[in-house]
């Protein structure tokens, strides 16, 4: 079972650069960054966790750029979106930055992709809310034949463009995993229908119960796809060696734990707890 780590980066946060090198030094296998291009101040949807905004999301750096800086200073370090919204970047533009950073890091990025929760900000953009998971399908869709071919072209109700050219083509073939963020069931079925995994989080298993995860299994099999080709990796675990036990013992490929938007003096005690963490499972 892998293990990485989420954090959002802010302007008073631990350098992408000194996390991702720490990271690596302890052999974690992956670092992620979330995506918030800005938080309205209106709210017309409550934030899932409950409760307020931490500041955090509102402070948040690009995911693509903080990443590109962490792989930039690491050489094994995978660095991924957790996650992407898909719905409020330009799919052509977004094809290129993903393609470029998978050759940057020579093949180590994950493509962590959702369709987000704030109402708000998703409207700031000019997607329609109630349509936004037709609009992501066609924009991965739509980056997957400009990553494959060499004169692609894409026509759908939201997302059309005719015969082009774009390099680079990323380092990972076909293209890097498209892991597929959100609840069950509705998330995990769009991980079976145009995904290379699915991103659970570990209170929605609390919620939902454990068992989701072998629906989610029957679920690709219905949908005639190898359980084996859609691996699971879980966020927001917490430090307790019972329930890491738990995801081994049920084959989750990658558990991801959270990081405060804090410096080194708060970061690196966490790192060392998940480094002992690490020795008592073996990994």
């Amino acid at each position: 079972m892998k293990i990485g780590a989420v954090m959002f980066f802010t302007a008073d946060s631990m350098h992408p650069v000194a996390l991702g090198r720490a990271l690596e030094e302890r052999d974690f296998e992956s670092l992620w960054v979330p995506e918030h291009t800005h938080i309205p101040s209106s709210r017309k949807s409550p934030y899932p966790a409950g409760g307020g905004l931490i500041r955090p999301y509102y402070e948040i750096m690009d995911p693509f750029l903080a990443l590109n800086t962490a792989a930039t200073a690491t050489t094994k370090l995978n660095v991924g979106t957790g996650i992407c919204l898909v719905i409020q970047r330009d799919p052509i533009v977004l094809a290129k930055m993903v393609s470029t950073i998978d050759q940057l890091s020579s093949g180590r990025f994950l493509f962590g992709v959702g369709n987000g929760w704030n109402q708000d900000e998703i409207e700031n953009h000019g997607t329609v809310f109630k349509t936004r998971h037709k609009l992501a399908r066609e924009r991965i869709e739509a980056m997957k034949t400009i990553w494959a071919e060499e004169e692609p072209q894409y026509h759908g109700e939201f997302v059309s463009f005719d015969t082009m050219k774009q390099w680079p083509k990323p380092k990972q073939k076909p293209h890097p995993p498209i892991i597929v963020g959100g609840g069950f069931p509705h998330a995990a079925r769009r991980a079976v229908r145009y995904g290379d995994g699915w991103i659970p989080r570990d209170d929605w298993l609390e919620r939902d119960g454990i068992g989701v995860i072998g629906q989610f299994r029957d679920m690709a099999r219905e949908a005639g796809r190898d359980p084996a080709s859609l691996p699971i990796s879980l966020f927001r675990v917490p430090d307790r060696i019972e329930r890491l036990r738990q995801y081994e013992e049920l084959g989750v490929d990658r558990v991801v734990f959270s990081l405060p938007a804090e410096k080194e003096d708060k970061i690196l005690p966490i790192l060392d707890r998940w480094v002992e963490l690490k020795r008592q499972l073996g990994v």
